[in-house]
């Protein structure tokens, strides 16, 4: 299963209609806070985060699975590094991989709407 949380209303339902198009039955949306995860469906094996923010949201580093990755654009609001982040045995490790441009990640952990 792929949970995908969206802030945006008319983006899920656009998204809906392309997974149904392409019969991906097994990718479950909601509208909601991305920043704070989906903390009923945790653990995530991996967690990829399309917005920049300014840091990696704690609560989202806490649904990762035992070893996981989570992959981030972590910065500015201008230029940003593609953070990598491992856990593995209980440690976190952050590699950068470059810097990128991404749209903003509103939310609790994220920028102020």
């Amino acid at each position: 299963r792929v949970y995908t949380v969206e802030r945006i209303d008319g983006l899920v339902s656009r998204a809906r209609k392309v997974f149904d198009r392409l019969r991906y039955h097994n990718i479950i949306s909601r509208i909601d806070d991305g920043t704070v995860g989906w903390p009923s469906e945790a653990p995530f094996d991996a967690i990829v985060v399309t917005a920049g923010g300014p840091r990696i949201p704690e609560p989202l580093i806490a649904q990762l699975a035992d070893p996981g990755r989570l992959i981030m654009p972590v910065g500015d609001q201008q230029v940003q590094d593609l953070q990598l982040v491992e856990k593995r045995d209980g440690t976190i490790s952050v590699t950068t991989i470059e810097q990128v441009r991404f749209v903003d990640l509103i939310g609790v952990h994220g920028w102020p709407n």
